[in-house]
């Protein structure tokens, strides 16, 4: 018997944070590296490794989504305080 969980029992992508989400692909990573890998678990594991890498991509493209907004939220602020200065 294993002492890793089984899939279903691991936490799904979408309620993990990026950190979280990291470590765990380092987990996998350290595991695959292995020199003794369960091959029955390696299709799980490379297919986890796959969505956990999904949801970083997806983390990072949000983060710099919301960062450009601010910078533009901020050019439209001094903009609008350079139209009002005297």
């Amino acid at each position: 018997m294993t002492d890793r969980p089984a899939t279903d029992e691991m936490p799904d992508a979408d309620v993990i944070g990026y950190a979280d989400a990291l470590g765990e692909l380092d987990g996998i990573l350290r595991e695959l590296e292995g020199s003794d890998v369960d091959v029955d678990h390696l299709a799980d594991q490379v297919a986890r490794a796959a969505d956990l890498i999904a949801l970083c991509r997806d983390r990072i493209g949000n983060a710099r989504l919301r960062i450009d907004e601010v910078i533009a939220d901020l050019d439209g602020a001094a903009t609008t305080l350079d139209d009002e200065a005297p």
